[in-house]
């Protein structure tokens, strides 16, 4: 298994790269929703820190103008804007900000996301309906707004759009939330492609999140007694943010953080029958904690959930990194390393014998 998944890093790696030069994030100025917490807020902490003019964009106004005084401190440029993804007249009016503050914008990532924790025949359709609009509308209204922007332009912009490693293999329990993530997928893909038929110099990334430590199971709406989380290997919202960042700088067509994202996809894939026997059996116990669950409204489904917290409450071994996206900012350095560490790995075995 190992050499199959870095025959396949290595083949995307060569086929993925689009000719578009993009500017280093120091000179750009980037617009990223979902920024009052998780990833979104270690994303514009890192962004800003590197020197680039950021747009903030959420639903909860306090936590933005918290973020935006702390970053001002620091002396680096940013601004917010209060915004429903899910609402396009929302999505414009970032986009108008940015252009009004800093007459452009060079990267725009759509990051905002909830998620339900419940059965698929349990979730009701409204809720169902609130999670579409804004884990995928918000990324087709960011996604067209992005693109416009950059072809009126004239010049070479990123368009990074979050996906989930539940977006590349359905789930139990996040029933409602892995089909909006294989719908951020999908319109992803078709939209690159279409982008590239048209040779409109625009890079479309998305970013296939494993795991990943924040207080998106606190957000949640849970349909269950004991409270949503993520047990087992977690990675560090700041891993996403990295990964994020290098995209703005360098087309790229997928990045996984996490192997954990990358081996689901790949065993999904290849062994769809075991797979799904696994998730069944292990899965379920590995999204809820043994305390009661938050309430109803206590979730951010339908309006804002409290801010400027990166990590959550999960539980298991939080991960400082990860090697997964380390080896995709150097697949060469990465691929000589593996072949290397095989090749001894043999000549052990031989010796052995």
């Amino acid at each position: 298994m190992d050499k199959e998944i870095l025959d396949q890093v290595r083949f995307d790696e060569i086929s993925e790269t689009r000719p578009i030069s993009l500017k280093p994030v120091k000179d750009q100025v980037i617009v990223i929703t979902g920024a009052s917490s998780g990833i979104g807020l270690a994303t514009a902490r890192i962004a800003a820190k590197k020197g680039a003019k950021v747009v903030l964009a959420a639903r909860n106004e306090d936590a933005l103008k918290d973020l935006v005084n702390e970053l001002e401190r620091k002396g680096h440029s940013a601004v917010y804007v209060k915004a429903d993804v899910g609402r396009e007249e929302d999505v414009k009016k970032i986009a108008e900000t940015a252009i009004k503050q800093f007459g452009r914008f060079d990267t725009w990532v759509n990051n905002t996301g909830v998620t339900i924790f419940g059965y698929a025949m349990e979730v009701s359709i409204d809720d169902m309906k609130r999670l579409f609009d804004t884990n995928y509308w918000g990324v087709v209204y960011g996604s067209r707004v992005a693109v416009n922007h950059f072809q009126e332009r004239g010049v070479p912009g990123a368009l990074i759009n979050v996906g989930s490693l539940f977006g590349d293999r359905g789930t139990l329990i996040q029933s409602t939330y892995a089909p909006s993530k294989f719908a951020v997928h999908g319109w992803t893909e078709s939209l690159r492609m279409e982008l590239e038929k048209e040779k409109v110099p625009v890079s479309v990334t998305l970013i296939h999140p494993g795991r990943i430590d924040t207080p998106y199971n606190e957000h949640a709406r849970s349909y269950f007694d004991k409270q949503p989380v993520h047990k087992g290997m977690v990675y560090p919202p700041e891993a996403v943010a990295e990964a994020i960042l290098f995209a703005a700088e360098h087309p790229k067509r997928n990045i996984y953080i996490g192997s954990q994202a990358r081996a689901l996809k790949l065993i999904g894939t290849n062994l769809p029958r075991l797979t799904d026997k696994l998730m069944e059996r292990y899965f379920p116990q590995t999204q809820y904690a043994n305390r009661p669950s938050n309430r109803p409204e206590e979730s951010n489904l339908f309006k804002a959930g409290y801010g400027m917290h990166e990590r959550g409450t999960n539980i298991g071994w939080k991960r400082n990194s990860s090697f997964y996206v380390k080896a995709t900012k150097y697949p060469v350095i990465t691929g000589f390393l593996v072949v290397g560490l095989s090749a001894l790995a043999r000549v052990a075995a031989k010796r052995k014998k």
